[in-house]
């Protein structure tokens, strides 16, 4: 009998999940089996982990994960299937791709999403595919778009301050944030500086985790930031609080900026978000007179009818002040566009057949019930849009169509999968190669495939090339290896990459771009003018105001009092602390930290409706409701209920989640999704109800 102890050696990889952190992972590895995933040495990350990735070997060795090819054997959503081969799977769906493309390839409809953000399963191969095969392109806005095209019109992309910089700074704003729970790295930071010092406040209508731990909590209503930035400069501006020369060299449009925001009087914006006019005075002043001024970002405040105008807004203070010539100043909401991968040559846009159609994600469930042509075959991967797509119900009244043939892709047997003809199993990041950047810092990182592939999984970019040998793609770009992508997305003359391999990101597992720690000190933002421009053309061509304004929600008393009537709470379901999307939710450990889904109302709106701790609570409005325990709490404001989210359906005790209640409406920028303006009202469930014995009295709710 062999008696040698087991070989243990390490294998650099990335987290895949949609976090800004991308945190470096060394994985540990004996005979075979991951037996430990920690902390990489990558500086930004610095070895430390959330508590979702520290687990992860819970999520590659689940004894729930789809090892095998499946298809369905009951009706659509009752989650019944039988194992097939993969020879059978594939040849399934070449041949209704191919029956459909014949009449009209603009009838298939990829839908993915952020499920891994490595560059090679998120956006490589499938892209080549679908390109190749004419289907129709999908605008994938669920999260982020309205942010960026704000950013954009101002800074030139989505570029910032450096992160890694922010423990230096004096003063940190952290708007629409909850870095305790959704940046740890950058909060370990803020720390730091708090200990300096630094004082540190939080914009957010809910006093989160982060809000906490913070000096100041300011909590303004949902979708009102862009007045309270207009506000702020307005006090900036008008009391001669600004940097004269970063804003003569590096600016354009201040004169009409000045003319802008003199209507937008501190009372102007107190009223509109629900917040004291001293207060924004008070936050404008401190913000000026500290150079070192941070503002974090996230992206909580662009889901709604404004955001892009309110991201744009933001963004213009740091020019106004001059806190972009300290290394610890200036706005970040995301670095992604310092990288300049090479994506033209990872996705192949020249591909294209013809010009097809483009659906928004926002509107999936218009998409699959409504659209001309019908959507007649659905492939999903990366994603769960049954769980995460707003106005849930039709999205689920689309994939029930007998008529759609859906292929779903996925590592666990997700809400959407219940819903598949064909169901395939995925691989996780443990089990294959790809190469991450990050939306949340500056370092470039190899992840390597720890263990093999277990059962039958696959990765996406293997599958997308077995499909396209299938339906007779012969292009050479169809036999890439997924290290010839990860090759191909390095090879660009962005100054930030040079002399980045990925040789060398495999040998050391990461690499930090060519950026300088004050990235716009002087100037140079990537804009067509070259400066921050409060002013812009960009946002002129696209048809939008060209100077920051605000945009407010679609739902809230004031721009819709007839509705908020009917639904008089403003309703926000930020991430639970332990999901990441609906990713990790159906993960034992994230289920019993969750415990049920809960409801977080002020006392003051649960006292009107009779409602008591613990008490079950129906949230509704014309779109659909949700049942929950409510929590009464202080931790948000008055008019705002809160629910930590996205619970998959089925691991929800009424088969519901926030999502019934939510909008396909998009915002301002980007098209993108508008979760956050959402009006709701709440009341007890029938069988929580309950009045006095005598019939008399305040009817209220009972816990169960």
């Amino acid at each position: 009998m062999d008696t040698s102890p087991p070989s243990r050696h390490i294998v650099k990889a990335a987290c895949p999940h949609d976090c800004p952190d991308t945190c470096a992972l060394d994985i540990s590895v004996e005979d075979g089996r991951a037996v430990a995933v920690r902390g990489g040495d990558m500086p930004f990350t610095a070895g430390t982990l959330c508590t979702k990735v520290a687990r992860y070997l819970d999520r590659t060795y689940a004894p729930s994960r789809i090892l095998y090819p499946m298809k369905r054997t009951g009706p659509k959503g009752e989650g019944r299937f039988k194992r097939i081969s993969w020879d059978e799977a594939l040849d399934t769906i070449a041949a209704r791709f191919t029956a459909i493309a014949a009449g009209d390839p603009q009838q298939i409809l990829p839908v993915s999403y952020a499920g891994t953000m490595g560059l090679v399963n998120f956006a490589g191969m499938d892209r080549r595919f679908f390109h190749r095969l004419g289907a129709t392109l999908l605008e994938r806005t669920l999260c982020s778009s309205a942010g960026k095209a704000g950013v954009k019109i101002t800074l030139g992309g989505s570029v910032g301050s450096d992160p890694e910089q922010v423990q230096d700074a004096n003063l940190i704003l952290i708007w629409g944030s909850n870095p305790v729970t959704s940046n740890l790295h950058f909060w370990s930071r803020c720390q730091q500086a708090k200990r300096r010092g630094a004082k540190l406040v939080i914009i957010d209508p809910r006093r989160n985790e982060t809000a906490e731990k913070c000096d100041w909590h300011l909590a303004p209503l949902p979708g009102t930031d862009a007045a309270l930035a207009l506000a702020m400069m307005h006090v900036i501006i008008g009391e001669g609080l600004t940097d004269a020369g970063y804003i003569a060299r590096h600016t354009l449009g201040f004169d009409e900026l000045e003319k802008r925001v003199r209507e937008w009087t501190p009372q102007r914006a107190a009223a509109i978000c629900g917040i004291k006019a001293a207060d924004i005075i008070t936050l404008a002043r401190e913000y000026a007179a500290t150079r070192k001024a941070m503002i974090r970002i996230n992206y909580g405040l662009q889901r709604h009818a404004g955001g892009g105008m309110a991201v744009r807004s933001i963004a213009c203070l740091p020019a106004l002040t001059g806190a972009w010539r300290e290394p610890s100043g200036g706005v970040l909401l995301m670095t992604s566009d310092f990288y300049g991968m090479n994506h033209r040559a990872l996705e192949r846009p020249d591909l294209l057949r013809g010009k097809p159609r483009t659906i928004n994600i926002a509107a999936l469930g218009d998409a699959l019930t409504t659209a001309d042509p019908p959507v007649k075959a659905a492939y999903v991967y990366n994603n769960n849009p049954v769980a995460v797509c707003p106005d849930s119900r039709k999205v689920i009244s689309g994939f029930m169509r007998d008529d759609l043939f859906t292929v779903v892709h996925e590592i666990f047997q997700t809400d959407t999968a219940d819903y598949a003809d064909i169901l395939l199993p995925a691989t996780t990041q443990l089990e294959h190669f790809d190469i991450h950047k990050s939306y949340g810092h500056l370092y470039v990182q190899a992840s390597q495939p720890a263990i093999a592939p277990l059962g039958e999984a696959k990765p996406n970019a293997e599958v997308f090339r077995l499909l396209a040998a299938r339906m007779g793609f012969d292009e050479p770009c169809f036999r890439d290896s997924d290290e010839d992508l990860c090759r191909q997305a390095l090879h660009s003359d962005a100054p930030a990459l040079k002399g980045i391999t990925w040789e060398i990101l495999k040998e050391n597992g990461w690499a930090r771009l060519d950026v300088p720690a004050a990235p716009f000190a002087n100037g140079g933002f990537p804009t067509p003018s070259g400066k921050c421009e409060f002013w812009s053309e960009t946002a002129q061509a696209l048809g939008l105001d060209p100077l920051p304004d605000y945009t407010p929600p679609r739902e809230n008393a004031a721009s819709n009092p007839q509705l908020a009537q009917r639904y008089p709470l403003a309703f926000i379901s930020p991430p639970h602390r332990h999901f990441l999307n609906s990713s990790f939710a159906n993960l034992d450990f994230a289920l019993k930290d969750a415990g049920v889904p809960t409801l977080e109302i002020h006392p003051d709106d649960a006292n009107v409706r009779g409602i008591v701790e613990d008490a079950e609570v129906r949230v509704f409005n014309g779109r659909g409701e949700y049942h929950l325990r409510a929590r009464i709490t202080d931790r948000v404001r008055p008019g705002v209920v809160s629910a930590p989210s996205v619970w998959w359906k089925k691991l929800s005790p009424d088969g519901r989640n926030a999502n019934e209640l939510t909008s396909q409406a998009i915002a301002d920028m980007g098209g993108a999704a508008t979760y956050y303006d959402c009006l709701v009202e709440v009341a007890c469930t029938k069988r929580s109800h309950r009045t006095e014995p005598d019939g008399t009295g305040q009817p209220d709710c009972m816990p169960p």
